[in-house]
């Protein structure tokens, strides 16, 4: 496995960990996210423990996770990273597509998920759509996992109160939005955005994009 953990950040560029236990995929994804200027691979690694270790030391903006991995899995490093509050984004690359595992890697604290086989455009797109912040849950899985979870167990949401402006970036933030995009819809500033984004993930106790937009739904706060 390689990283560049001695080699400064280069300006500008978008900082990736690749986690995939087979060697020719996952030298096959490296070369092809190299051919993207606004793209730096600082690191690879074949397990979900040395994934771990190398996210933490390098703490890159993004990483791309298998969920097979041998000894501890996909949900299981995404589980630990949100409980080490890692910043680094994750995306989900697998081959599953079932509502289960797209359920479990959500509720861990994905950022998105994408299918192997997807194009390279989707996959580019996808990273850079995570880097400045949006989430890859429409339409990708929100139409099976969140309505998934809303039924599951509703009757358990706890009650929560949104201001009707808290509501409006809340519906933006489910159809993946950035502050930026946020900001130029409803007319503010991406400071004032970030603050309703800070009150809501208070008020719905949760950590991230992809964790609040899950809870919304749970809570019936939204519909999709």
């Amino acid at each position: 496995m390689t990283n560049d953990a001695d080699h400064p950040p280069r300006q500008g560029r978008i900082r990736i960990v690749v986690v995939d236990d087979h060697p020719v995929v996952r030298e096959g994804l490296v070369a092809m996210l190299q051919t993207q200027a606004d793209f730096e691979v600082v690191g690879e690694a074949g397990s979900g423990a040395e994934g771990l270790t190398l996210i933490e030391r390098l703490s890159p903006a993004v990483v791309l996770l298998d969920l097979e991995l041998p000894g501890l899995d996909g949900v299981g490093v995404l589980k630990q990273l949100r409980e080490r509050r890692v910043s680094s984004r994750v995306i989900v690359f697998t081959v599953f597509d079932t509502d289960e595992r797209i359920i479990s890697a959500v509720e861990a604290g994905a950022a998105g998920y994408l299918l192997k086989g997807a194009p390279r455009s989707e996959l580019f797109a996808a990273i850079r759509v995570v880097e400045r912040g949006g989430s890859l849950l429409q339409p990708l899985v929100a139409s099976t996992v969140l309505r998934h979870v809303a039924r599951r167990d509703r009757d358990d949401a706890p009650g929560v109160s949104l201001t009707p402006r808290e509501q409006e970036v809340l519906g933006l933030l489910v159809r993946g939005k950035g502050n930026k995009e946020i900001a130029a819809a409803l007319g503010v500033t991406e400071r004032t955005v970030k603050f309703h984004v800070s009150a809501i993930f208070a008020k719905l106790g949760v950590a991230n994009r992809t964790e609040a937009v899950t809870r919304a739904v749970h809570a019936g706060l939204v519909k999709l």
